[in-house]
């Protein structure tokens, strides 16, 4: 059965758990290998999910994954254009609210309560999912296996 790819935009605070082989999300990060999800990002998300992981793990680490997301096919580089500005709390994460509007992702998966603001905003309308509920949207939409 052929998947048309879906596009996803991952806060760093899921990427970091998608990437451990023992991780039971790891599924996620398998999915973008095989190009069921295209992984969105930015050049302001590369480099916060490089530094965050050189602090996590090794800078060696940190430079490979960076190299991955530079270079992998299901991995798309995305352009802002426009900031929207819509998360006053933390304005850091912005950064991923605009590569989900710019890519028109079909969601941006998120744990942190900063983002619940989006829930209430009507334009740029994106739908955000904890990882849960993004586990469960792939289970019932056959993307888990």
């Amino acid at each position: 059965m052929t998947m048309t790819a879906l596009k996803i935009v991952l806060d760093t605070n899921i990427f970091l758990v998608i990437l451990g082989t023992k991780s039971p999300y790891r599924w996620i990060f398998d999915r973008i290998l095989s190009g069921e999800f295209i992984l969105c990002v930015s050049t302001a998300i590369i480099l916060e999910y490089t530094e965050v992981l050189a602090r996590k793990t090794t800078r060696e680490i940190a430079e490979n994954i960076r190299g991955f997301l530079i270079n992998h096919p299901h991995v798309q580089s995305t352009e802002v254009y426009y900031r929207f500005d819509l998360i006053t709390e933390d304005k850091d994460d912005n950064k991923f609210v605009d590569c989900a509007v710019a890519s028109n992702a079909i969601c941006l998966v998120s744990n942190d309560r900063h983002f619940q603001i989006l829930k209430q905003i009507q334009f740029p309308k994106l739908n955000l999912l904890s990882l849960n509920e993004f586990t469960e949207w792939a289970s019932k939409h056959g993307r888990l296996g």
